[in-house]
């Protein structure tokens, strides 16, 4: 049902969220309890955020399988009842992997700051991109 309303339908998402190693995030904003909160605020699309962590990517990897393209669901985790009035049983918010990069510099003496949002198809996209940046910079 899911898969067709990505394809036809207007969907609900947030794009734009950090995982729980980002500083100034709840420490239990597991994947688990963000499909609870998604059905709570009727949300059909999470960004997964932070996949450049380290940590963070180990547990995507282990905690996501493949839905459709460019889309992850969970991968038999339960998800947790959230208010009593909700009910999570029937979650099926999917996810895009999606990083944060930002970029710092100088510009006529001025300290710049752009920060770009990455979405990715895939764990090999990922993976390489983590890569890259690696021998760059902090990633």
């Amino acid at each position: 049902m899911l898969e067709a309303s990505l394809e036809s339908m207007r969907y609900i998402a947030d794009l734009h969220i950090h995982s729980p190693y980002s500083r100034a995030t709840s420490k239990s904003s597991s994947l688990a309890g963000l499909a609870a909160w998604s059905s709570v605020k009727g949300i059909d699309v999470i960004g997964t955020g932070d996949f450049t962590h380290p940590g963070w990517f180990r547990e995507l990897r282990e905690n996501l399988q493949h839905a459709e393209p460019g889309f992850f669901k969970l991968r038999n985790v339960d998800i947790p009842q959230i208010l009593e009035s909700v009910s999570t049983a029937k979650a099926q918010c999917r996810f895009v992997l999606t990083a944060e990069i930002s970029s710092i510099y100088k510009s006529h003496g001025s300290v710049r700051k752009i920060h770009n949002i990455l979405f990715v198809p895939d764990f090999d996209s990922a993976s390489k991109i983590n890569t890259r940046l690696a021998s760059i910079g902090n990633i």
